[in-house]
């Protein structure tokens, strides 16, 4: 796995988030995600649009029976244009965040949050509050390096939950939430170090992971716990 480059990311995404199956149309890669979200339900592009038949794509979309998604990455503003003349929307603009390990705090309190699989119940409580379903869920299933998820704590209490997977020596991090009644109470950032400490002793030295644009907050958190932002995206859907 590649790693600090946005080639490697996108391949780190597709590595520890992984679609049910991925094709080849018409110089995209058009993933099948069952319902598991746009990460791995979106086409990004291989080749130059010149080159490339968005036409194909999009069939392959409505072949696997899901809602037609390009993910538009940075240098492919050519194909951001032309799905913006064709009437796509743009939504859910995204940030790459990427820290070494050894960044993060290590003296948590103990307990504060501790890595397993498979999931809890509670876990999985966790994540269907914050609308992480099953399809979701799935998704982390399919990862084929070291994975698990943390769950955080906050007294006795299950105040969050993430999911962790290693490709090489880079990790990631998904799916991360708090229970809105434990936010601003240090549980994402205990969750972000557990993570980095498990990513370590599985033999990564870099932790990654996507956020939202607009989420303010929590790009305020991860910026102090030293990750630096590294590339962004965004996708365009069609408007039915």
């Amino acid at each position: 796995m590649t790693s600090g480059t946005a080639t490697g990311f996108y391949e780190l995404i597709d590595a520890t988030w992984p679609a049910a199956a991925f094709h080849r149309a018409g110089g995209f890669v058009v993933r099948d995600g069952k319902g598991g979200g746009s990460r791995v339900s979106s086409a990004s592009l291989e080749v130059p649009l010149s080159e490339a038949d968005p036409e194909a794509a999009i069939a392959c979309h409505r072949a696997l029976g899901q809602p037609v998604k390009f993910q538009i990455r940075e240098g492919h503003e050519a194909l951001d244009a032309m799905l913006e003349a064709r009437g796509y929307e743009c939504f859910d603009p995204s940030l790459v965040y990427r820290a070494p390990v050894v960044t993060f705090p290590q003296d948590i309190p103990e307990l504060a949050a501790f890595p397993h699989w498979p999931p809890l119940a509670v876990t999985r409580e966790i994540f269907e509050e914050d609308g992480i379903d099953a399809a979701r869920q799935a998704v982390m299933a399919r990862a084929q390096g070291p994975a698990c998820v943390i769950l955080g704590r906050n007294g006795d209490r299950a105040a969050g939950a993430a999911f962790a997977a290693c490709a090489g020596r880079e990790a990631m991090i998904h799916a991360l939430t708090t229970r809105p009644e434990f936010r601003r109470r240090g549980v994402a950032g205990h969750i972000m170090s557990e993570a980095a400490r498990w990513a370590g002793a599985n033999g990564a030295t870099a932790l990654n992971l996507v956020v939202r644009a607009s989420n303010t907050g929590a790009i305020a958190l991860y910026e102090r716990l030293g990750m630096t932002l590294q590339g962004r995206y965004h996708y365009r859907r069609e408007i039915l």
